[in-house]
């Protein structure tokens, strides 16, 4: 992933000011809720930093299309990413910063120059889909050849799960459940 980088002009220091950042960004390969998502084309973004008085709020949008292996056939999936973009930069007064050092914030740097990529990402990651699918009536893998089938039904014969005695559940098939 390479950097996306804004200088923050030193108006955007005074209490309430804002200004609008847009562009596109280079993500390349980002792992994504456990699922390595390959970004072919630049993801076009856009956010509003605000000064808030001791912060700068970072608001926005990002778009892009990622490939990751389908959750069910593991074939190419391609998916649509929407993200919210949110955060806070520090604005810390010199000397000042020392009680924020561990906590979670993010300081502005002393030079005003910011990346913003991670937020980028953090925005993309949350409207990921939990099993992306190549496409919603995906079939998936045969569970006994690994057959895809999406491309046809497998040589495996037909089971039945209840008929087999490994199954922890065989003994319902018995039971009437009016």
């Amino acid at each position: 992933m390479e950097p996306v980088r804004i200088h923050i002009p030193n108006d955007l220091m005074e209490p309430a000011e804002m200004q609008v950042f847009s562009g596109e960004a280079l993500l390349g390969e980002v792992q994504m809720n456990g699922d390595a998502y390959a970004f072919d084309e630049p993801c076009a973004w856009q956010v509003e930093m605000t000064n808030t008085g001791g912060a700068l709020l970072v608001r926005g949008s990002a778009t892009a299309t990622g490939t990751c292996a389908c959750a069910r056939c593991l074939e190419d999936a391609h998916v649509q990413l929407a993200g919210d973009i949110e955060g806070y930069l520090i604005i810390s007064p010199e000397g000042e910063d020392d009680d924020l050092e561990g906590d979670e914030f993010d300081m502005l740097p002393e030079d005003h120059v910011v990346d913003i990529a991670p937020f980028i990402v953090q925005g993309l990651m949350l409207d990921a889909p939990v099993q992306p699918l190549c496409k919603e009536d995906c079939k998936g893998l045969c569970p006994q050849c690994g057959s895809d089938l999406n491309e046809g039904a497998c040589r495996c014969a037909p089971s039945d799960a209840f008929e087999d005695e490994a199954n922890p559940f065989s003994v319902l098939k018995g039971m009437s459940f009016d």
